[in-house]
């Protein structure tokens, strides 16, 4: 996933002893990225012990909070620490909605649409990276047009504190808090029959959310009278729930280690080779690329629940590898063909929002069972942000040991083990409830 959208900085700014301080406004972007990460890490971090007592709907909220904080503190910073500190609170917003959001529409959608719901999550975060080209577009020339980017955001974060809070609390969390002993059972099964109604537009008293609501708590009680009290870290690397990891922490790791954090670093460079030099021109073709990659988004987003999780991920992770082939023969033997690298990087961009960038979430949202989804999740969403760090990190030592065309290479390769693990690992989920998947795949 992208952290950060691509903001086109200016070549000078409102603050000139802030940009005095860095050298540059490229190292000033490269070190706001930074925080966004560091902040992301640690926020997948935290949220591994706080999750379940949190509850789903108070930790969107406060993602919310910190994303308004975030910005506004990096769109007024005054110096470098308090940038950085605004990108460190802003990559704590990233941390907590990245679990967050995928955990809550898993566990209040109905299992025939879950895909096309979760899948949305990806569109609007290519929604929003687009939103970004668009503005940097106009404030490219503009002075402090930076800072109007990043305040833009705030506005934003408070809808999305609004709207969360309009919605009621995940039924599931309420049972699983429930059976955990934090309260009364009778208490927790009123209040999650009643969010349950609410979400279906059910009117009070409703026999149909009473009945579903019964079967998930038979199903939760089940899961603790078999595994006794709640176990410690250890507990999620064993039976079921290590089963889940694999398939989910496996595919947020192949979706970072194919390249993802680095092939647009390259787009700058193919783009150039074919034409395109100035930075208004690299601005506007990523407003394209952006709308590319939204249409390719769509396309998963309509067809997840109806092709499956498996045929998107093995045909769009095949492309991924033919994409980096083709990037490595560019730089290795076919150099005076622009228009081959250009189509290469479209392949590879095209075939992530139809694979990786959706599925891998949806994947994570709905294969671990309900006793430990929040710290199973948390442990998937630190191990996405950790891959992203060193392959971002670890990319240009490795440009420089093998160059360009052996890195592609090496990217390929991975891809193509990717596409075994997926074969022989990541099961179907498409029309399973999260009990169904939970008692016929998982255990």
């Amino acid at each position: 996933m992208t952290l950060v959208p691509p903001l086109a900085l200016p070549s000078h700014c409102s603050r000139p002893s802030l940009v005095a301080q860095l050298g540059s406004t490229f190292r000033l972007f490269s070190l706001a990225l930074c925080g966004s990460l560091y902040g992301a890490l640690l926020g997948s971090i935290l949220v591994y012990s706080i999750a379940d007592f949190l509850g789903r709907k108070r930790e969107l909220i406060i993602a919310a909070v910190l994303y308004a904080l975030g910005a506004l503190t990096t769109a007024y910073a005054p110096g470098l620490g308090v940038l950085l500190v605004g990108r460190l609170l802003y990559g704590l917003g990233i941390g907590l909605a990245m679990h967050g959001a995928p955990l809550y529409i898993a566990e209040t959608c109905p299992s025939q649409i879950r895909g096309t719901l979760i899948s949305l999550k990806e569109l609007f975060i290519v929604l929003g990276i687009l939103s970004g080209y668009f503005v940097g577009s106009f404030q490219i020339n503009a002075v402090g047009g930076w800072r109007y980017m990043y305040g833009l955001s705030a506005p934003l974060a408070l809808l999305m504190g609004i709207g969360m809070w309009s919605l009621p609390p995940s039924p599931r969390w309420l049972l699983l808090r429930a059976v955990q002993g934090k309260g009364s059972l009778q208490e927790y099964k009123e209040q999650a029959i009643s969010a349950l109604g609410k979400l279906r537009r059910r009117p009070p008293g409703d026999k149909l959310s009473e009945r579903q609501i019964e079967d998930t708590l038979v199903s939760l009680k089940s899961s603790y009278t078999d595994e006794k009290s709640e176990g410690g870290f250890l507990e999620l690397f064993q039976g079921p729930n290590l089963k889940a990891f694999i398939i989910g922490g496996g595919l947020v790791l192949f979706q970072q280690i194919t390249g993802q954090p680095s092939v647009l670093y390259y787009a700058g460079p193919i783009l150039q080779s074919a034409g395109f030099s100035a930075a208004a021109d690299a601005t506007r073709v990523s407003v394209v690329i952006g709308v590319f990659k939204l249409v390719m988004t769509w396309i998963a987003v309509a067809k997840v629940d109806d092709l499956g999780r498996r045929p998107l991920l093995i045909g769009g992770v095949c492309g991924i590898a033919l994409s980096l082939l083709l990037l490595s023969a560019y730089y290795k033997i076919l150099g005076g063909f622009p228009l081959v690298a250009v189509a290469a990087l479209l392949l590879y961009v095209g075939c992530y929002q139809i694979s990786f960038g959706p599925i891998s979430w949806l994947m994570v949202s709905e294969i671990f069972p309900l006793r430990t989804r929040g710290r199973g999740i948390s442990l998937a969403v630190l191990t996405n942000f950790g891959s992203n760090a060193i392959v971002t990190f670890a990319f240009s030592p490795l440009k420089e040991l093998l160059g360009a065309e052996n890195i592609f290479l090496l990217f390929a390769a991975i891809a193509f083990l990717a596409v075994l693990f997926i074969v022989r690992t990541v099961p179907e989920t498409k029309g399973l409830s999260l009990e169904e998947i939970e008692s016929k795949i998982l255990k």
